[in-house]
């Protein structure tokens, strides 16, 4: 199968591209030069679809099983956090940092502790691990209250723990227990790892696997009309009077917007400090998790070095503003909005295979799942992620 990539802009990645502070300045300010204070461009890697990996996660099994962690370095993120009453609390990641939180009194720690020490233990292929539970057909909700937790304690576990973004998970089936297998793999406590040049670094690292194998790229291609013949199936893409023939065309929704439907938008603030986060002990890469309840919203707010909220309303500055008011004294803030959407297409019949938009999650499992479907969808096979996961390694130094 021929590979053509074809881009309307001068850089890859699309949406989840990095900017240097000048290309983040002409983007959102237009004009102007950024303060010289705040460093030079070319120190600057700020990433437009901002997500930590989950070491333990589909991305990194994808990675080595394409070969790209090759060309990739990745850092260990320092912890997760999560907003309670007011505060900022170490995320508990172990049956040990559970009996030590602030989140829980006493005896609520001890009963934490030892749910935490049975998610820890589980292998989903030996029974003598389940202590008589079928976590394929027990929900949640019924697991947790084995346990006998309070509402509190299942808050910040189902959102910040389990990362879900609304409380739908509580009355599904109970076997999803990424987050504990990811723990403790990298030093830190966190389950997360992040590329040490940012997100622009897997794209470009897809583009370099894909020249090997005789893969053909083009930037900077304005408009690629998509072309259909008589029957409605994709047969090219045009640009500057030259038209690329072709059978199939993978693209993200803003390239065919007729065969999408708007499901949401995003909000995002970007803020640059002199300062670590507040209350995070110092650390240089953290995610904060705001739950819902919290807030009286109906999905999480949640943010890395950025503040991103699924939107629930037309202003931006006042749904960020939870989130923004816990980073400290900010010295540039940037606020971004895009819309979402998936494809309303049916790929059997036109031959495009649209992506679904980028959510407002800190982690890129539901984007790999879209991508691992799609390619489904064209080959007709499934990817077998059955990897060594130590192939991924973390560097230990700072950003």
């Amino acid at each position: 199968m021929d590979v053509l990539h074809m881009d309307r802009n001068d850089y890859y990645g699309g949406d989840s591209t990095s900017l240097n502070l000048n290309q983040l300045w002409k983007r959102f300010k237009g004009e102007g030069t950024p303060p010289a204070q705040i460093g030079a461009s070319r120190d600057y890697n700020v990433d437009m679809i901002p997500k930590f990996m989950m070491a333990n996660g589909t991305l990194v099994r994808v990675l080595i099983h394409t070969g790209v962690t090759k060309y990739l370095s990745f850092k260990a993120v320092d912890g997760s956090y999560v907003f309670n009453k007011g505060k900022i609390h170490k995320v508990p990641s172990t049956d040990m940092e559970a009996l030590k939180s602030p989140l829980m009194g006493l005896f609520e720690k001890r009963r934490a502790g030892k749910f935490f020490l049975f998610v820890q233990d589980y292998k989903e292929n030996d029974p003598s691990t389940h202590k008589g539970y079928d976590l394929n057909k027990m929900t949640t909700k019924e697991l947790i209250s084995k346990y006998g937790l309070d509402d509190n304690t299942i808050d910040f576990i189902g959102h910040a723990v389990a990362l879900h973004k609304e409380d739908n998970y509580l009355t599904e089936p109970a076997i999803d227990t990424l987050y504990a297998e990811s723990v403790g793999r990298f030093q830190g406590g966190s389950p997360y790892i992040y590329p040490l040049y940012g997100l622009g670094e897997l794209p470009q690292g897809f583009a370099r696997l894909s020249a090997v194998y005789g893969g053909t790229y083009m930037l900077n291609k304005p408009e690629c009309k998509i072309e259909f013949n008589d029957e409605g199936k994709v047969c090219g893409v045009t640009s500057e009077g030259e038209t690329a023939k072709c059978k199939k065309v993978v693209c993200d929704p803003s390239y065919i917007p007729d065969k999408v439907r708007k499901v949401g938008k995003v909000f995002r603030a970007i803020a640059i400090m002199s300062h670590p986060i507040p209350n995070t002990a110092d650390s240089h890469s953290v995610q904060i998790i705001i739950p819902q309840k919290q807030l009286g919203r109906k999905s999480d707010m949640q943010f890395i070095a950025f503040v991103s909220a699924q939107a629930e309303s037309e202003n931006p500055a006042a749904e960020l503003k939870p989130g923004i008011d816990l980073l400290g004294p900010v010295d540039e803030l940037f606020i971004d909005t895009y819309d979402r959407f998936e494809p309303t297409n049916d790929p059997s019949s036109d031959n495009c295979f649209i992506s679904t938009s980028y959510d407002a999650t800190t982690h890129f499992e539901s984007t790999v799942m879209d991508v691992l479907s799609i390619y489904t969808k064209i080959t007709g096979k499934t990817v077998d992620l059955s990897v060594d996961l130590s192939a991924a390694s973390a560097a230990e130094d700072d950003l």
